[in-house]
């Protein structure tokens, strides 16, 4: 006789023994998650509820980063409008994110039907402490719906911080200068703002480059010389056509002749205004030095009139105080002056006024070795007859 198996299990067996272990659990856990937290007026929050909804907004926020990924590799992938993809993988992140928020107040029991009673307290914290926050976000969504910023844009804003667009997030907007540093810009400055948007509809821009040169040399010359150093710049644009480099004569200076070399740049070189312009002027003295053409350097000229009658190099001997018209080098000799005017002669009576002036200026003066008082010599002076070795 055969025998018999103890022991053996069916697959029906084991799936009915997971469903009583599973079953024992969850009458274990039933007591904890139906333990009420908060109980407020018919709103009841309990133990499970805000657990459902903590994993349905961890479950929208996994989906909305999958979907953001997978929008990001196809933008590697396919030849397609960047920016425009970018606004669409922020509205899905932002709509799931709110499906994802209403789901969870289901799930923890607060209806959507009753979230007014929670409208003043939020409206109350806008007006206070959210209120900058809740401004960068509509900010935001509007940057995403108006395209008048775009990722990847090159931009200018008010106090001459210049980048590219990198992100346009709730709060902010990163823009990474050519320095490689990060700025975070509130959403709320590019609305109320004045932005200069250097790439908004095309990417090519003219470049003014400023020079001068020195009074006297030929306009064709200078002309030829710096459409030259245009040429030699890699980041020139086109050397005919519509868009050829210019050269503008713009004013007469002080010290030179000003002209501007105005050169439309390539989609690469409008993000690097600062590099581009020094490798003009670097190429611009290049060439001015190989056609010799003088760059002048800031300088006056004094120009003599008239100094007593007197001009030239007369009258700047004059001034020096050396030998004058006359040739004569001797100590206290006085430059002819030639026909130019003399002071007037004084009167007799101006004459005599002088000289009793000179004369009450010589009687005020105390005699040598009296005191200024009028007393006697300091017993504690020296003895003026004795000879210099005996002092």
């Amino acid at each position: 006789m055969a025998g018999t198996r103890t022991g053996a299990t069916t697959p029906d067996g084991v799936a009915d023994r997971v469903d009583e272990v599973a079953q024992r659990g969850w009458d274990g856990l039933q007591p904890l998650l139906d333990q009420r937290i908060i109980d407020i007026s018919g709103l009841t929050l309990t133990v499970g509820g805000l657990a459902a909804a903590a994993i349905a907004i961890l479950l929208a926020l996994g989906i909305s980063i999958l979907v953001r990924r997978g929008l990001d590799r196809y933008g590697r992938r396919e030849n397609v409008n960047r920016p425009a993809l970018y606004t669409v993988s922020r509205l899905v992140h932002y709509t799931l994110l709110a499906l994802g928020v209403m789901f969870a107040l289901e799930l923890a029991g607060v209806p959507i039907s009753r979230f007014a009673v929670f409208a003043g307290a939020i409206g109350l914290g806008l007006g206070f402490g959210l209120q900058a926050i809740f401004s960068n976000f509509i900010s935001g969504l509007i940057l995403l719906f108006d395209k008048s910023l775009k990722v990847g844009d090159f931009i200018e804003l008010e106090d001459d911080v210049r980048g590219t667009v990198r992100d346009i997030n709730i709060r902010a907007t990163r823009i990474t200068t050519n320095d490689n540093i990060d700025i975070l810009v509130p959403n709320s400055e590019f609305v109320t703002g004045r932005v200069v948007n250097w790439t908004h509809r095309d990417v090519r821009r003219r470049l003014r480059v400023p020079f001068g040169v020195a009074y006297g040399v030929d306009k064709e010359l200078v002309k030829k010389a710096a459409l030259e150093a245009a040429r030699n710049v890699p980041f020139t644009l086109a050397n005919d056509g519509p868009y050829r480099p210019q050269v503008w004569l713009v004013g007469f200076g002080d010290s030179a002749v000003e002209y501007i070399l105005a050169v439309w740049l390539t989609e690469d070189a409008t993000r690097r205004n600062a590099a581009i312009k020094a490798a003009y002027l670097w190429e611009l003295d290049t060439q001015l030095k190989a056609h010799c053409i003088e760059i002048p350097f800031p300088q006056r000229d004094l120009h003599l009139r008239s100094v007593f009658g007197m001009s030239g190099s007369d009258a700047l001997e004059l001034l020096r105080g050396g030998r004058g018209a006359t040739g004569d080098t001797r100590p206290g000799a006085r430059p002819d002056l030639g026909d130019a005017p003399r002071p007037p002669e004084l009167s007799a009576a101006e004459k005599l006024e002088l000289s009793d002036n000179d004369a009450s200026r010589e009687t005020s003066e105390p005699p040598v070795g009296q005191d200024p008082s009028g007393g006697p010599d300091d017993p504690a002076a020296p003895d003026t007859d004795d000879p210099p070795a005996a002092r």
